[in-house]
C-alpha cells in the first residue's frame, strides 16, 4: 500500500501505528513521509528547531517493536527533557552549544510508546512567553494562517501537529504551554494533573508543581494513549497522585453520563474578551445541554490578585534557581544580549527574591489554590475560554522584539484563564471547539478535578464522536 502524502497528514497517530502493525505502511515510510512534508512547508511555517532525519530513518529500519505508536514519528519540545546527542537550546542564543548526553526519564518512557523521534519542535526562549517569536530562531507561524502566531511555549510542536509533520508532539505546560498552542492550531492539549507524568529524578525545573509534560495531538485517543503510556509512577517518588481506575484510552469510549459543568468567560481584570470567543462558549455551552448534561453559568470567584501575588516571588525564585543550573551547564553567566527582554528582566528581578518571599508565596499559593480545588465539590467539569481572542498577526506577543513590560500586559490580556490550574495542579484541556469567521481555531478549555482525568477524556471523546474537530488545512 501506498500512503499518499494527505493521506499521512490526517492520520493520527494510531491509526499510523496499526498500519505498520498489519504491514500496510512500514515505518520507513512514516519517517519519509514525514521528512518530505517538512522539507517542503517548513521554510514557511518554521516549527522544528533540529532537525534529526539520519537517526530517525536509522531507528526506522529496525523492528517496529509493540508500543502503542511503534513506528508513528514524533517531535519533542526544544525545552527541558533531554534526547541523547541533541542540542537542547531552551530556545535562547545562550544554550545553543550543549548537547545532552543521555535521554531524560520521561524521554525514556517516550521511546516505550514506540514513536520515532525525528526533531524538537521551536520553543520560546525558557518557555516564559506564550508564543515562539524568539532571537534565536524567528517566528513559529500558524498553519492556519500564516501570518497568526502559533501560541507557545509549546509553539513548534503545536505547528508541527497542525501541519501534518507528525501526529503527536510533546509540549510541556507551565502557565498554558500545552493548551495555549493548541488552541491556536486546532489541536486537543491535555494538562495532566500534576505529577501524573512523573518529572523522575533529572526534572528540576518542576519542583514547585506547576509545570507537567504531555503531548498535542489532532485526536483524543492519542493524548490518552501516549499518558497510558508515561502516566505511571515513579519507583520512589514522593509525589505520587491518586491512581487511575483504569486505561485512559478506554475512558475515551465510555459514555460520561449526565455531568454538572459549570461554565465562565470571567478574566480577572473584569474585561470583555472578544465577542467571537464569548459567542463560542455560549454556544458549546448550549450544546452541552442539548446532549444531556446539567450546564449552568457560574465563575470561580478567584481572587486573582492574590494569586499572582502569591505566584510572583515562587515563580521569580524558581527561575533564579534553574538558571543557575543553565548557567552551569554552559559555563559562564549569560550578557545581555543573549537573552531577550522579558527573560532578562525576569533573569535580573529573580535574583533579588529572598527565601522569606518566595517560601510566604509558595505557602499562600498553596491554601489560594486548595479554595479553588474546593470549589469543584459543586460541578464535575468547569468550561472557559483558553484565550479571550482568536490567534492575533505574527509580532503581537513576540519575546525578540516587544519590550518586556509591554510583553507581559499583552499576555496577561491574552492569557489569563490557563495558569490558575497550573497553580492548583488539575487537569486541564484545550479542544478544537469552534472556528472564527476568518478560518482560525478557537480553543475552548475544560478543566476537572484534581486527579480526575478519566472524566475529562469521556467528555472529550463524546464531543468528538458528536461533532468532530475541523479539518487540517490542506497545506
Amino acid at each position: 500500500m501506498t500512503l499518499s502524502p494527505a493521506d499521512y497528514a490526517a492520520a493520527d497517530g494510531l491509526a499510523l501505528a496499526a498500519m505498520v502493525r498489519v504491514g500496510e505502511v512500514t515505518p520507513l515510510e512514516l519517517v519519509d513521509a514525514a521528512i518530505a512534508r517538512i522539507e517542503r512547508l517548513d521554510g514557511e511555517i518554521n516549527a522544528v528547531a533540529h532537525c534529526a532525519f539520519d537517526e530517525a530513518r536509522a531507528q526506522a529500519r529496525q523492528p517496529a517493536g509493540d508500543g502503542p505508536f511503534a513506528g508513528v514519528p514524533f517531535m519533542v519540545k526544544d525545552f527541558g527533557i533531554g534526547v541523547a546527542g541533541w542540542p537542547n537550546t531552551s530556545g535562547s542564543r545562550f544554550c545553543r552549544d550543549p548537547v545532552d548526553a543521555a535521554d531524560t526519564g520521561l524521554m525514556a518512557r517516550y521511546r516505550t510508546s514506540g514513536v520515532i523521534p525525528i526533531g524538537r519542535g521551536a520553543s520560546s526562549e525558557f518557555g516564559i512567553v506564550g508564543n515562539v517569536e524568539t532571537a534565536a530562531g524567528g517566528a513559529v507561524r500558524n498553519p492556519w494562517n500564516t501570518d497568526r502566531l502559533a501560541g507557545g511555549s509549546s509553539g513548534g510542536s503545536a505547528a508541527a501537529v497542525a501541519a501534518g509533520y507528525v501526529p503527536i508532539a510533546h509540549a510541556s505546560d507551565g502557565l498554558g504551554s500545552i493548551r495555549i498552542p493548541a488552541a491556536c492550531c486546532g489541536l486537543v492539549g491535555m494538562k495532566p494533573t500534576r505529577d501524573r507524568n512523573p518529572n523522575l529524578p533529572d526534572g528540576f525545573d518542576y519542583a514547585m508543581g506547576f509545570c507537567v509534560d504531555h503531548v498535542v495531538t489532532r485526536s483524543v485517543r492519542d493524548s490518552a494513549a501516549m499518558l497510558d503510556v508515561t502516566g505511571r509512577p515513579e519507583p520512589g517518588s514522593p509525589y505520587a497522585v491518586p491512581a487511575k481506575a483504569g486505561p485512559y484510552l478506554d475512558e475515551v469510549t465510555r459514555p460520561p453520563g449526565r455531568l454538572r459543568i459549570a461554565w465562565s468567560t470571567e478574566t480577572p481584570s473584569g474585561a470583555p474578551i472578544d465577542p467571537e470567543v464569548q459567542a463560542a462558549v455560549e454556544r458549546v455551552a448550549g450544546d452541552l445541554a442539548a446532549l444531556g448534561h446539567e450546564v449552568f453559568a457560574q465563575g470561580l470567584g478567584v481572587d486573582y490578585r492574590a494569586i499572582y501575588a502569591a505566584r510572583a516571588p515562587v515563580s521569580a525564585a524558581n527561575f533564579a534557581a534553574g538558571m543557575r543550573r543553565v548557567v552551569e551547564r554552559v559555563g559562564r553567566e549569560p550578557t545581555q544580549s543573549e537573552l531577550e527582554p522579558l527573560t532578562w528582566a525576569a533573569y535580573t528581578l529573580s535574583k533579588k527574591v529572598t527565601g522569606e518571599q518566595a517560601f510566604w508565596g509558595y505557602q499562600e499559593l498553596r491554601m489560594l489554590a486548595r479554595d479553588v480545588v474546593r470549589r469543584f465539590e459543586d460541578f464535575d467539569l468547569y468550561l472557559s475560554p483558553v484565550m479571550t481572542a482568536p490567534p492575533p498577526p505574527i509580532g503581537f506577543i513576540a519575546g525578540a522584539t516587544v519590550d518586556a513590560g509591554e510583553l507581559s500586559k499583552r499576555q496577561a490580556a491574552l492569557f489569563p484563564y490557563a495558569a490558575l490550574f497550573n497553580f492548583t495542579g488539575q487537569p486541564s484541556v484545550s479542544l478544537p471547539l469552534a472556528m472564527s469567521r476568518d478560518g482560525l481555531p478557537i480553543g475552548l478549555m475544560v478543566t476537572g478535578r484534581y486527579a480526575d482525568e478519566a472524566t475529562l477524556f469521556r467528555l472529550a471523546g463524546q464531543l468528538e464522536r458528536e461533532w468532530g474537530w475541523p479539518d487540517l488545512r490542506d497545506l
